[in-house]
């Protein structure tokens, strides 16, 4: 009866959503184009700028001579490595039928609906938040998995796609609209804003794009809880996958096999080992100390040197520093003074390039290169937000400090000569090509591939700054979640009581503090000599002006105002840091429940 029910809802999804039929065509100036979007555009800016880029204009010679120099670097068994360190060249696999589905699932915290063994959380409340696209999303892997399932052993007893995916209720509001959504509305509507496009443009402009301040605050990655980031997660895994499948593009998904790689030393070291061996000195290390030091040396002595990045070191010279900086980074002899920028530069890439794995991971990798397949940028940059959140932390951490590097060697093109596009094609090959990858690809797909990431690391600099944000519609969906969830531990007697017997000492029932009933809140600042203030709310109250008044009332608090922040905690969510913009009134209506504390950010 399931099977059955699965390919009627199936039908009746197709019907009322049906697949767009673009898939392989080519992609054309007019698809390239992109919608005015009032979503994406700031107070600041109404209109999006008329130039419209062309994967054409990259230039595209300093891409092949850097794989060029790549190539003869590692000639001789790496830059990086020294005896016995020989890596296996084989990093990916493709899943057997049914594992990729049965791994989405699992990933994105539903293995009940295959497994009813299975000790993971129920998963009602999540499904409950979801939008139609993402919902839809899921049930094709449920359905692709149960047709697996049947075939292999015959008989498989599976949830009823009835009970997993109850509809809607009707009341329910996205205060921003889905990713996935937006994209079947465009799929829909076909509608594109038509843009002349100059050949002749500079290289470097790319639309302007702006997120429209949000009264609520705009939540960068690092301001939630690791529990709710956890939500988050599962939320984009999702997400993304219904973006994808909106836009009829079909990943071909790997996972990653374990290598041999070293344990210990710099280059070819697996990013989690130079971590860990990082935090050991420094706890809370988030960036390799290599990185950071490269990084940090190419900045002091000048990022003014014309082919920055471009130029590469002498390959003997470089492979003697590698060596050198092999055993003496850690005990500080190694002579920084004596290192010209353009080797610097080439260790630096280096060291991105002899990764075990990709920086953008074996799994996620595809994903990425795919990106160029949406045919506006605005849908482009949604899939990357995305993406940079399915991420894994270190791997995320790692790559926002690099873009931020880029992006600093970018502002001093008028003397470097590396403008963005310069930058790009030359990082492209270095954060996509990985051991064994160059002799698994044809010719053919290697020059495909060669603007494609070249543009992927173009937005990824360019586009920064809202790539590493939280979209509000995921954010809204895990208040939903929390409050689902207290919802239903409410309904249950046994655990009604323990909370009875906690509320003597914690007061979190209360719906609404009495503070902020009457237009007041109560602040908490441990660390301040008054540690505690009632704020009356106002309409143009903003969360910086909640920490200016606490300021200036103690001048003797040793903590930077850049290194303080209110935090919204309880209530919908577990704990946010707030942009110093969100204006508080707005905020206490969406979480009357919260408590507000100004501590040190925990970044």
């Amino acid at each position: 009866m399931g099977f059955f029910f699965i390919i009627l809802l199936h039908h009746i999804l197709t019907c009322f959503f049906p697949p767009q039929t673009n898939q392989g065509r080519q992609t054309t100036g007019e698809d390239r184009s992109m919608n005015k979007d009032p979503r994406l555009l700031g107070s600041g800016s109404q209109t999006l700028s008329v130039f419209q880029d062309s994967l054409d204009e990259l230039e595209m010679d300093d891409y092949w001579k850097e794989v060029e120099n790549i190539t003869s670097s590692d000639g001789g068994g790496g830059g990086g490595r020294g005896e016995g360190e020989a890596q296996e060249e084989e990093q990916q696999k493709v899943p057997e039928e049914g594992e990729q589905e049965e791994a989405w699932l699992a990933e994105a915290g539903l293995t009940r609906l295959f497994d009813d063994s299975s000790a993971e959380e129920d998963s009602a409340v999540f499904l409950s938040t979801l939008t139609r696209t993402q919902a839809a999303a899921v049930e094709r892997r449920v359905a692709s998995l149960h047709q697996t399932l049947l075939r292999r052993r015959n008989r498989q007893h599976l949830p009823d796609v009835r009970d997993i995916f109850r509809p809607p209720e009707k009341t329910e509001l996205n205060a921003e609209v889905a990713f996935s959504e937006q994209a079947l509305s465009y799929w829909d509507n076909h509608q594109r804003l038509k843009v002349t496009t100059s050949l002749n443009a500079s290289d470097d402009k790319l639309p302007n794009f702006k997120l429209l301040r949000d009264k609520t605050g705009q939540t960068r990655i690092g301001d939630l809880s690791p529990l709710d980031m956890k939500k988050v997660q599962r939320l984009v895994l999702v997400e993304v996958t219904a973006l994808f499948d909106t836009a009829g593009i079909d990943l071909k998904a790997h996972k990653a096999v374990k290598v041999k790689a070293k344990e210990s030393g710099l280059f070819g070291v697996p990013l989690n080992t130079l971590l860990e061996q990082d935090q050991k000195r420094v706890p809370g290390t988030k960036v390799p100390f290599i990185l950071q030091r490269l990084m940090r040396y190419i900045e002091e002595e000048g990022l003014d040197t014309e082919g920055l990045l471009r130029i590469p070191g002498a390959a003997t010279r470089v492979k003697s520093l590698c060596q050198e900086l092999e055993s003496a980074f850690y005990d500080g002899t190694f002579p920084w003074k004596q290192l010209k920028q353009h080797d610097a530069a080439s260790l630096l890439k280096l060291l991105i390039r002899e990764l075990p794995h990709p920086l953008l991971t074996v799994e996620h990798l595809n994903a990425f290169i795919a990106v160029n397949k949406f045919p506006t940028k605005k849908q482009q940059l949604h899939a990357l937000n995305l993406l940079v959140l399915l991420l894994p932390e270190t791997n995320r951490d790692t790559l926002k400090a690099l873009v931020e590097f880029f992006q600093r060697v970018i502002d001093h093109q008028a003397k470097n000569k590396m403008t963005l596009n310069n930058v790009s094609v030359v990082m492209a090959p270095n954060i996509f090509m990985f051991k064994g990858f160059r002799s698994k690809v044809t010719e053919q797909q290697e020059f495909y591939m060669a603007t494609n990431t070249a543009n992927i690391v173009r937005l990824l600099i360019r586009y920064q700054d809202l790539l590493w944000t939280i979209p509000k519609f995921i954010l809204n969906q895990v208040r939903r979640q929390n409050m689902e969830s207290q919802r239903k531990l409410n309904k249950e007697k046994a655990v009604r009581k323990l909370l009875k017997k906690i509320t003597t000492d914690r007061p979190h029932e209360k719906t609404i503090p009495e503070e902020n009933s009457q237009g007041f809140i109560r602040v908490q600042a441990p660390q301040f000599s008054k540690v505690s203030m009632a704020v009356q709310l106002t309409e143009d109250l903003q969360a910086a002006d909640v920490l200016n008044r606490f300021l200036s009332q103690d001048s003797l608090v040793a903590v930077k105002k850049e290194d303080l922040c209110l935090y919204e905690i309880g209530g919908n969510i577990k704990e946010r840091c707030l942009d110093g913009e969100t204006f508080m009134k707005d905020l206490c209506q969406l979480n009357p429940a919260a408590e507000w504390v100004i501590k040190t950010v925990q970044r």
